[in-house]
């Protein structure tokens, strides 16, 4: 079987909520010498997008999707002990965590680990976060980066709450943004420093704010 026939194989399973095969899968991708970034960018972020697609469609429910999240986390349990970037220094500090009123947390999970795996501190505040808890965590840990995700339309206005309070408490922090609903067009109009379409997407934005 090819690499990408593999990597094919892992994100069908994945979307399946097979959570004893993934891991299985992740291994044998790891043995064949695909590194685990590539495994995460290209196997688990996009499978838990379709993922997320299906629920938008209905054709997915809370079991399933808990299902597939249970089977991406087994597998990256595999991955994590290989996420290791290459330079020791900590790239920056970031907070991270989901809109007040939305309890999707998994593509906020996947780019958490990414970015971590990039060489950034991660303080993951979670799901469910309210602007408050945003904005003291920045203090309190210097933060270069708010990182906000949403997967719900209503619960994505927060970002701008978040934006707004971060600039009246003086907060010097790039905040980026992400999730289902949102887009660029979006971010730009709210006064976001960046946006990520994808988990890999999110690193890359958030290592270019790092170099301003």
């Amino acid at each position: 079987m090819s690499s990408i026939d593999s990597i094919t194989n892992l994100r069908d399973t994945i979307i399946k909520g097979n959570r004893k095969e993934a891991p299985n899968l992740a291994r044998q991708l790891l043995d064949d010498g695909m590194d685990a970034y590539s495994i995460v960018t290209d196997g688990c972020s996009k499978a838990m997008t379709r993922v997320g697609e299906l629920y938008q469609e209905g054709e997915y429910f809370v079991p399933e999707i808990l299902m597939s999240a249970k089977a991406f986390e087994a597998v990256m349990e595999i991955l994590k002990p290989h996420l290791q970037t290459g330079e020791k220094r900590t790239t920056g500090t970031i907070i991270i965590g989901v809109c007040e009123g939305d309890i999707h947390s998994i593509g906020k999970n996947i780019v958490s680990t990414m970015l971590q795996a990039a060489g950034f501190k991660i303080i993951d505040l979670g799901k469910d976060v309210p602007v408050n808890a945003f904005i003291e965590a920045a203090k309190e840990n210097d933060a270069d980066i708010i990182a906000i995700s949403a997967l719900m339309t209503n619960s994505m206005l927060g970002m701008k709450d978040v934006i707004n309070a971060a600039k009246s408490n003086g907060i010097n922090a790039k905040i980026i943004v992400g999730g289902g609903p949102v887009s660029a067009e979006y971010a730009k109009q709210i006064g976001a420093d960046g946006f990520g379409d994808d988990a890999k997407e999110a690193v890359d934005v958030a290592l270019k704010l790092m170099e301003v």
